[in-house]
């Protein structure tokens, strides 16, 4: 960290009585935000969000074209939101309006990328099933939370609060095009191989047309878009689905519900049985009797699948690039989910692409 940017973090918290608080440096994940956990002297304590505009490309302007969202680069195209300070306050507010449990902003400077926020604890859901937690409450209760959102009415096309404005835009074909194309980039890097051919790219992409065209026609409803157990906070001094505190939702768009669902139930850093997410996907559709259960079913298959080669392309991309080797071993996880998905029979082709195009001893 610069020593400018530092002594910016320190006036921040200055303007805003917490100079004096002991700052705990938390772990950090795959983006470019840096989290610190503030001790203040009167006891208590608050979460410091550290997000530097300069490090991410521009996000996605609401009218912008499929040309235009290509040359801003990848956050424009995959309508990520650039870690903008504003766009998680905006998503924390309309997720509250909801009864739900987001992050109250305490102090936010959004041009400066910096953000004080209500420290919601360290009961992450992920943390707590292996300290012995019981699995099934805790994911009942997610699931609930999900359908807080989903029967709620249609989000609106900006979402506001605190002062804060932020697009809810459509997770679309070019976003869902964007991370999965990415895997086509990023594989051959990781695992040494020669790229793929001119022919199996376009192959790739006539194959999976349909499921991007479903997830995106299916576009409906709020989503966190990151929605699994390492950001979601048990907190059971709360009633009903405010229980589930949630985190890191600044890249919500409107999607698929089944977005959320696969994110939760076919999680790249947990194991989630089989059992488990029969289960859950009993819950959600038995309160939706109005969705055709065979159609949703196979769009979630779908768009698991696809959302299962995305990650792999971000943790090989981990790997490769930023050489951070501990998302290796992610992989043999998030590789075995894809081939579960691919198993339906309405991905056999996908299935048939992989197996001529990616050694199955590569995939690791």
């Amino acid at each position: 960290m610069s020593s400018e940017r530092e002594a910016e973090k320190a006036a921040f918290l200055a303007r805003h009585g917490l100079a004096a608080a002991v700052r705990e440096p938390l772990a950090g994940d795959a983006s470019t935000r840096l989290y610190e956990r503030l001790h203040r002297p009167a006891g208590g304590s608050l979460i410091f969000m550290d997000q530097p505009p300069s490090l991410e490309t521009a996000p996605c302007p609401p009218d912008a074209t499929p040309a235009e969202r290509a040359a801003l680069g990848y956050n424009a195209s995959a309508r990520l939101a650039a870690g903008r300070v504003e766009a998680f306050m905006a998503a924390a507010g309309y997720l509250r309006a909801q009864g739900l449990s987001a992050p109250e902003v305490v102090a936010a400077d959004a041009a400066r990328g910096l953000a004080v926020l209500e420290d919601l604890g360290d009961g992450l859901y992920a943390r707590l099933i292996e300290a012995g937690a019981a699995e099934a409450p805790l994911y009942e209760a997610a699931i609930d939370a999900l359908l807080r959102l989903h029967q709620a009415a249609p989000p609106p096309p900006v979402i506001e609060a605190e002062g804060a404005r932020w697009p809810l835009l459509a997770y679309d074909d070019l976003a869902l095009k964007t991370g999965l194309d990415m895997f086509i980039e990023w594989w051959p890097k990781f695992a040494g191989s020669p790229a793929f051919s001119p022919d199996a790219v376009a192959e790739w992409d006539a194959l999976w047309a349909p499921v991007r065209a479903r997830g995106a026609a299916g576009a409906s409803v709020f989503a966190h878009r990151d929605y699994h157990a390492e950001n979601l906070v048990w907190r059971p001094e709360r009633g009903g689905v405010a229980r589930v505190g949630m985190l890191d939702f600044q890249d919500a768009l409107r999607a698929h519900p089944a977005w959320d669902l696969l994110s939760l139930l076919q999680d790249a850093r947990r194991d989630v049985s089989p059992e488990l997410e029969r289960a859950m996907l009993d819950r959600y559709l038995a309160a939706r009797s109005e969705l055709d259960r065979e159609a949703f079913l196979a769009d979630y298959t779908g768009l698991a699948a696809l959302n299962a080669t995305r990650i792999v392309f971000i943790f090989a991309r981990q790997v490769a690039y930023f050489e951070r080797p501990r998302y290796r071993a992610l992989l043999p996880r998030v590789w075995g989910a894809l081939e579960r998905d691919l198993a339906a029979p309405g991905l056999a082709p996908i299935r048939a692409w992989f197996d001529r195009n990616v050694p199955l001893e590569t995939r690791r």
